[in-house]
């Protein structure tokens, strides 16, 4: 197939084959295979964690505090300390299985899924402080 160029909804009876360049903006429902690259973007300080990225950097500037926002429904977050000016205490709006999660030295990460019911739940977690 050569280069294809949709524009509106785009619906498939037979599934897409090859690969994909570019961006994809909205809902994509079925199996996705293959590698899948999220984007990363940086926190500094205190304040709200960004919820637009699949991976946050961050970078405290002293004793931060932290919020998170609810995410969509199955959404995977992943937050690494990079830069270490002290601890940086995470508080989601809804959550479940913790109240915060304190990030104190660089390498310090969590990845965490969000589900309407239950909020930010920990899928996985390196050195982070769950309390």
């Amino acid at each position: 197939m050569g280069s294809t160029t949709f524009s509106g909804p785009v619906t498939s009876t037979n599934g897409f084959v090859g690969n994909i360049t570019g961006n994809v903006t909205g809902n994509v429902t079925g199996n996705v295979t293959g590698i899948n690259i999220g984007t990363v973007t940086t926190k500094s300080g205190a304040g709200a964690v960004p919820i637009t990225a699949s991976t946050v950097r961050l970078t405290t500037t002293g004793a931060n505090a932290l919020t998170l926002a609810n995410g969509t429904n199955g959404q995977l977050l992943t937050i690494v300390m990079v830069v270490d000016g002290g601890d940086g205490t995470l508080t989601p709006t809804t959550k479940t299985g913790y109240t915060t999660l304190t990030f104190g030295d660089v390498g310090d990460s969590v990845t965490l899924q969000y589900f309407t019911t239950l909020g930010w739940m920990i899928v996985a977690n390196n050195g982070v402080v769950a309390a």
